[in-house]
């Protein structure tokens, strides 16, 4: 059986995280998506509303979990003997990024070993941090996240 993790911040989770999620499960035997809590950094949504709102959206794929991270991925990864950790990316700037972490993380746990996805093209320009944005000015999310993500926004900004 071939277990593989998918680590992100998610906030929020897009249509863009869906579809690498999507694909990656039909490729894994099981897949587990990792909810990052990075202590450096600040959420919109907490990790607790970053799981509940991703496990709604992956609640009918029987081979796709859902848990929180609080440690570095590859601590939880080695912990749950998960061997392959995916990646998705848009571009060549995300590709840079990614593959420096990836040697990073095999410096840390050389068995474990990182997969890249391309992103479909319609999703190319898709960010979590574009979708706040927006958000925030009240604007159009269909196309870009799951209707239960684009009612936590409006409610995280109509609070602001």
């Amino acid at each position: 059986m071939i277990r593989a993790a998918f680590p992100g911040s998610f906030d929020p989770p897009t249509f863009g995280h869906i579809d690498i999620i999507e694909r990656s499960r039909a490729v894994f035997d099981e897949l587990v998506v990792v909810i990052a809590e990075n202590k450096q950094k600040q959420y919109l949504f907490s990790a607790e509303e970053r799981r509940v709102m991703m496990a709604g959206m992956v609640k009918d794929w029987e081979n796709v979990t859902v848990m929180p991270c609080d440690t570095l991925i590859v601590e939880l990864l080695r912990r749950e003997n998960i061997k392959i950790m995916v990646r998705g990316v848009r571009n060549v700037t995300d590709f840079s990024y990614e593959s420096e972490l990836s040697m990073m993380n095999k410096a840390l746990s050389p068995g474990i070993e990182t997969i890249f996805m391309m992103t479909r093209p319609e999703y190319i320009v898709l960010r979590s941090s574009s979708v706040r944005e927006l958000a925030a000015f009240d604007g159009d999310l269909s196309g870009l996240v799951p209707p239960v993500v684009a009612d936590a926004l409006r409610k995280k900004y109509s609070k602001s």
